[in-house]
């Protein structure tokens, strides 16, 4: 479904992405797992077309998209949800919902994914006319999930999204993206909470200082010794 064939990224003359391939297949969670600074967000961001690829392509459903806008890449079905969630503050959650949906124009379609959002965060029916800024962690969350998903998405980039959350938040969190899942929705998933990633993921892939440095199935990723040390405290 999204292939990523030696893409190499740049930030100025800073190399951040050296030559990664990695794929997605349809249906699949996939997690994306390595330390601070090993450039997650950089591979979401690149294939979301928020920085373009200094070299390499990037095929969505064998077309490449490298050269692609990121609202074009918004049409063609992916979706991003940003670390730190980016939410409209001054807007209310309904505002943030229907931003969301900005490249879509089948206005019939738009309200029934509304309600399914509202199935699936209910809590965001209730807050509707309340300004994003001043919902909880938990809820600004689930309302980028949703803005994210209003684009109806064929796959969506969710960055961290447990950043910031407190414990018990972090698991309905991943409940809910089990949820999305569920519903036939594609996800990479970069986290830093790899335990639970790799509860929710079908495969993993482990980046270090911008390269693939390991790949598999995500209890074989669990399992391995390097990374039960680097990533799963030990155990």
């Amino acid at each position: 479904m999204l292939e990523l064939k030696h893409v190499y990224t740049r930030y100025g003359k800073v190399e951040c992405l050296k030559g990664i391939n990695f794929c997605i297949r349809e249906g699949e969670v996939v997690a994306l797992l390595g330390a601070n600074g090993a450039g997650k967000t950089t591979v979401l961001k690149t294939i979301s077309g928020l920085i373009r690829p200094a070299a390499g392509e990037i095929l969505f459903r064998g077309r490449s998209i490298s050269s692609l806008s990121a609202r074009e890449i918004v049409q063609c079905g992916i979706a991003h949800v940003p670390e730190g969630r980016k939410i409209f503050q001054r807007l209310d959650v309904l505002e943030n919902l229907e931003l969301g949906a900005f490249v879509r124009r089948d206005s019939a379609e738009i309200l029934k994914d509304l309600e399914k959002i509202f199935e699936l965060f209910p809590i965001l029916k209730k807050r509707l006319r309340q300004k994003a800024g001043t919902l909880s962690g938990g809820e600004q969350q689930m309302l980028a999930i949703g803005r994210g998903l209003m684009s109806r998405p064929a796959i969506l980039l969710l960055d961290e999204p447990s950043l910031g959350l407190a414990p018990l938040l972090v698991s309905g969190i991943f409940k809910m993206i089990e949820a999305v899942h569920q519903k036939g929705t594609t996800i990479l998933l970069v986290e830093q909470n790899a335990r639970m990633a790799l509860k929710v993921a079908d495969r993993a892939y482990v980046l270090e200082t911008g390269q693939m440095a390991l790949e598999g199935t995500a209890e074989e990723i669990q399992n391995n010794p390097a990374v039960q040390s680097a990533y799963l405290g030990g155990s």
